[in-house]
Parts: C-alpha cells; sequence; structure tokens
C-alpha cells in the first residue's frame, strides 16, 4: 500500500481533546478502509504566517498513513466538510520517518537548550552592576547648559 504523511490544522478555539477526538475519527475512517496509520502526532498550538480564516494560530497534527488511496480520499472529504480543520497537506512518500519528526525534534532541541541555559534572570550579577572599580575617578568638568551654545549666562555683567 502507498504511505502518506497527512498534516491538518485546526482551529485555535477547538481544544486539544477536540482535535485528539478528530485525529481518532480520522484513524478509525482510515482503518476502516483497510489501512493503517502508523504514527500521529499532536505539534501543539503554533503561530501562523498568516491569517487563515480569522484564525492567528492553529493546531498542528501529523499523521504517518499506510492506506490505498481511497482512505485518504476519504478523510480530505471529512477535513473539508469539518468547520474546524483550516488546512490539510497529504503527501505520499517512499518510506515513512521512523523516530520523531523533524518539530518533535526541534521542540527537544530547544528544551534541552533552556535547560542548559537555565533562568538568565537569576543571574545578579547582569544587572547589578554596582562599583565600577574599574573606571576610576573621572573628572566632571561639563560647563552649564548656556556656555556649551557659545552664549554669556544671565550672571555676567
Amino acid at each position: 500500500m502507498p504511505l502518506y504523511e497527512h498534516v491538518y490544522l485546526a482551529r485555535q478555539d477547538a481544544s486539544a481533546q477536540q482535535v485528539e477526538e478528530l485525529t481518532a475519527q480520522l484513524k478509525g475512517v482510515v482503518e476502516g478502509l483497510g489501512g493503517s496509520i502508523t504514527k500521529s502526532e499532536y505539534w501543539g498550538v503554533k503561530s501562523l504566517s498568516y491569517r487563515l480564516q480569522k484564525n492567528r494560530k492553529a493546531h498542528f497534527t501529523l499523521m504517518n498513513i499506510d492506506a490505498p488511496p481511497p482512505a485518504i480520499n476519504e478523510i480530505e472529504r471529512l477535513e473539508r466538510l469539518n468547520e474546524d480543520v483550516l488546512r490539510y497537506l497529504t503527501i505520499r512518500v517512499e518510506e515513512l520517518e521512523e523516530g520523531p519528526s523533524a518539530m518533535m525534534r526541534r521542540v527537544d532541541r530547544d528544551r534541552d537548550r533552556d535547560d542548559r541555559r537555565g533562568d538568565r534572570f537569576d543571574r545578579g550579577d547582569r544587572f547589578d552592576r554596582g562599583d565600577r572599580g574599574d573606571r576610576g575617578d573621572r573628572p566632571r568638568d561639563r560647563r552649564p547648559r548656556d556656555d556649551a551654545e557659545g552664549g554669556e549666562t544671565a550672571t555676567e555683567e
């Protein structure tokens, strides 16, 4: 059977539970038509590059599907009818990716980076400069504002 990667975007107003229920419904349709979903990943709510039907964010979900073409046609038909689905994309692939997708690896990498970095705002030495001993005492020979412009001051007469 052909292999597919299928991603759909659901409205930001929908709850994560509703998105999971939609994924389960689509999985049931695929299995009913003789296919299987080998992997399903919920990527979370992400910002969109541009507004889609007045939505600035959307729930992203990826499914790796091993199914005949009529199963793909049916889930795409159901997604067109569902008001919560903003967009979908199905791509036929030669082989399905094992392990986490690139989006999930990025989330893990970002989480690891944040763990290594720690809370940057806990570092008191960043914001409390205190005594700057390396500068030494500087002479403060500033002239009054009127003298800086070359004019005479009111006290000289």
